[in-house]
């Protein structure tokens, strides 16, 4: 199939069919829905985090000003915290956000047993957060939009090392009064609403909280969403359950007008209250087959992201095997909005730099690296070739783009090295450094089955190139912590998109992101010149030629090499409704009914 014959016809949904299965002792009468995650989360204070199992999580226990409607395609906003769409300036430098009356935090010690609402004044606080330099926020897109007072106020902490001045009024970021939040840029910036969409982001915490737990924040969130955590193993098990303090929040979401399914999804949660389910468990099973056998067994209640050695198996052709179908597992298949790559440590005295032989070393590794073996071996062709960072269902994304990116072109990647002097000089069969010092290249890696298959691809590619690859093993918290702090040589991982504007994806190589989203640490003055265009630039003809101008120079320079956008296939039993992956929407749960007396039966 071709990659635009895809994306045309999109994601389906399979129909459900209910069959008598085993019985169980589980009391049927609280929903209860099970689920894993494929790798640790780090924490659950949005100010803190970037990983996507955490942010999981907190979009489900925050409420941002907008969310995405479940249903829409293409991509609705939808209003959380906010009354209605901000009033905006014509320069796209003021916002003022009207917010619902009647949104509570859930019940906690902090609140000294008076309902805590959630008003203006909450959103200035948690926003400011992100400028604290106590938090270390590896988010930098509220710094780069330039809130009028903030980039100052975090400076003058930092100058004077003094704690940050949570106090201070500020121009560009002010409660109006209980319900009106207003926030004025010192530059235009058109896609600045999107930016706010993201409720595992900029949910609104309560001071008293934060104040309360301190440092220990990350393990004490309290929100406004429809779940509240309340029991956290680290790295093995989260547990959420219904938030009582909620809100009266009734479905009135759409669906796409050409999928019946989806139209079926819509009239099973017309007039809904939210959430559904009463409970959400959650469990870290790293390992592909383990997280696979627990789906069969019925200990899940939802398989996200069929492990790819194990697509033949399931869905062979596309579709449920028989042996799944008898027990009326769901399925859908999307396109999703992500891309994979291999980051290089532009810091890095070996991989690092900007100077010609540098270059031409991360140019040949990527020439070198065959991603249509790896599409085809580990990934089972669930996967379509990246030929640029954009996501699928982005601004700017063009199926038919291409790109250097794309290629494989082994003799060329070894002329590039003989021509700037990394040749095997002592006939060992490995390449050595310009300066004859020994040259070995380390990557980060997860130590889970899906990797090992990955890797097995890229130290393959590597030793046909002559280039000794070692790797180092960790559980992601602390791979990410030594990118963060460009202690790595290389990584392999992937980004999902949050939302329709393309600029988070270009971020990974804005240099005053470095450390956070940029963990490259690429600093490469024309292209932060492009990406500072790019943010204050509406859609249109303008903002897609300065896209492919970055693009140009990320290709040029390879602070990362793109690998494949994946297709992913969702199973599900057929206790569970309501489930439909959307392109950008971490937060879901709520709209997941569960059967529970087909739960229990089934054991």
């Amino acid at each position: 199939m071709s990659r635009r014959t895809f994306l045309r016809r999109g994601s389906s949904l399979a129909a459900l069919v209910a069959l008598p299965l085993p019985s169980s002792s589980r009391a049927p009468s609280r929903k209860v829905f099970r689920y894993a995650f494929r790798s640790a989360e780090t924490g659950f204070d949005p100010a803190q985090i970037s990983d996507l199992y955490s942010r999981t999580i907190t979009s489900h226990l925050f409420d941002s000003l907008y969310s995405y409607d479940y249903l829409a395609r293409p991509a609705r906003l939808k209003f959380l915290a906010a009354a209605a769409l901000p009033e905006i300036s014509a320069d796209f430098r003021t916002f003022i956000f009207r917010l619902r009356s009647g949104i509570y935090f859930h019940d906690h010690a902090a609140f000294k047993g008076v309902k805590r609402e959630l008003v203006a004044d909450d959103f200035v606080y948690s926003l400011k957060r992100f400028f604290d330099p106590r938090w270390k926020s590896p988010i930098a897109t509220l710094q780069e939009f330039k809130i009028l007072g903030l980039n100052e106020l975090r400076q003058q902490a930092l100058s004077e090392k003094a704690p940050f001045n949570y106090d201070l009024p500020i121009d560009g970021l002010q409660a109006l009064d209980r319900y009106t939040l207003r926030i004025r840029l010192a530059e235009s910036a058109p896609h600045f609403v999107e930016v706010l969409a993201a409720p595992d982001l900029y949910g609104a915490v309560a001071r008293e909280v934060v104040e309360a737990y301190a440092d220990t924040i990350m393990a004490h969130p309290v929100g406004t969403g429809p779940f509240r955590l309340v029991d956290w193993r680290r790295s093995s098990r989260i547990v959420l359950e219904r938030n009582e303090s909620y809100r009266e929040e009734i479905f009135d979401g759409s669906a796409a007008t050409d999928d019946s399914n989806m139209q079926k999804v819509a009239s099973f949660l017309h007039g809904k209250k939210l959430p559904l389910v009463d409970r959400v468990e959650v469990h870290i099973i790293e390992e592909g087959q383990p997280r696979w056998l627990a789906f069969l067994n019925a200990e899940h209640d939802l398989l996200d992201r069929l492990p790819d050695n194990f697509v033949n198996v399931a869905v062979p052709g596309g579709q449920v095997a028989p042996s799944l179908k008898r027990r009326g597992i769901g399925m859908s298949r999307m396109l999703n909005a992500d891309v994979t790559y291999t980051v290089f440590n532009m810091k890095h005295p070996v991989i690092g730099g900007y100077t010609p032989e540098k270059v031409a070393l991360r140019r040949a590794i990527s020439l070198a690296l065959n991603i249509q073996e790896e599409i085809r071996i580990p990934r089972r062709r669930q996967a379509l070739q990246a030929q640029a960072p954009l996501n699928p269902h982005t601004y700017g994304y063009d199926p038919d783009f291409r790109t250097e990116m794309g290629s494989h072109d082994l003799p060329r990647a070894k002329a590039l090295l003989d021509m700037y002097g990394y040749v095997d000089r002592d006939g060992d069969g490995w390449r050595e450094q310009p300066d004859g010092s020994a040259l070995i290249i380390e990557q980060l890696s997860p130590p889970d089955d899906t990797n090992r298959q990955l890797d097995e691809i890229v130290k393959r590619n590597f030793d046909k190139l002559g280039v000794r690859l070692d790797f180092k093993y960790g559980k992601w918290p602390e791979l990410l912590k030594s990118a963060r702090a460009a202690k790595f040589m290389l990584w392999g991982l992937g980004s999902s998109a949050t939302g329709f504007d393309s600029r988070p994806a270009l971020q990974r190589g804005y240099g005053p992101a470095a450390g956070g989203q940029n963990l490259s640490h690429f600093d490469h003055p024309d292209f932060n010149r492009l990406y500072d265009k790019i943010r204050v630039t509406p859609n249109g003809p303008e903002r897609l030629a300065l896209i492919r101008e970055a693009i140009r120079i990320w290709v040029a320079y390879v602070p990362y090499k793109v690998h494949v956008h994946r297709i992913l296939t969702d199973l599900w039993h057929p206790w569970v409704t309501n489930y439909v992956r959307h392109p950008f929407q971490y937060r879901f749960w709520e709209h997941i009914d569960i059967d529970a007396a087909a739960q229990a039966n089934d054991g």
